[in-house]
């Protein structure tokens, strides 16, 4: 199945510099429609207003986390069905049950590279 690589995707994290990574390693792999959001908040304010194809999220973000952006996402019957990646550094086994129940795509653990993203 081939990707639309001007899908619309959004990356969510209170860490500048991850966010400028995560976006340059969205453009390596072909990707050019690419927004962000600092935190779970904004993220479901942007969700809300522009309807995206990705939502690739930092778990550790205040005031809203990415798990509680995730809950928040699958809860809403307008968001529910968007793919969506969650980008942490924890790799706590609880984390990932947490997030999978939740109902996450997939769980990156960082560090990571293009091709890990490409992958997801």
């Amino acid at each position: 199945m081939a990707v639309d690589m001007n899908m619309p995707i959004l990356i969510v994290d209170d860490y500048k510099t991850m966010l400028r990574i995560v976006h340059n390693l969205l453009k390596q792999v072909g990707f050019d429609n690419i927004d962000e959001a600092t935190d779970g908040a904004m993220a479901l304010t942007k969700l809300r207003r522009k309807k995206y194809s990705l939502v690739i999220s930092d778990w550790n973000m205040e005031p809203m986390t990415g798990y509680e952006l995730l809950k928040e996402v699958r809860a809403d019957a307008e968001l529910k069905d968007t793919p969506f990646i969650m980008v942490t550094a924890e790799s706590k086994t609880d984390n990932v049950i947490a997030a999978k129940k939740a109902g996450v795509n997939n769980y990156i653990v960082k560090p990571f590279n293009a091709q890990t993203l490409k992958q997801s």
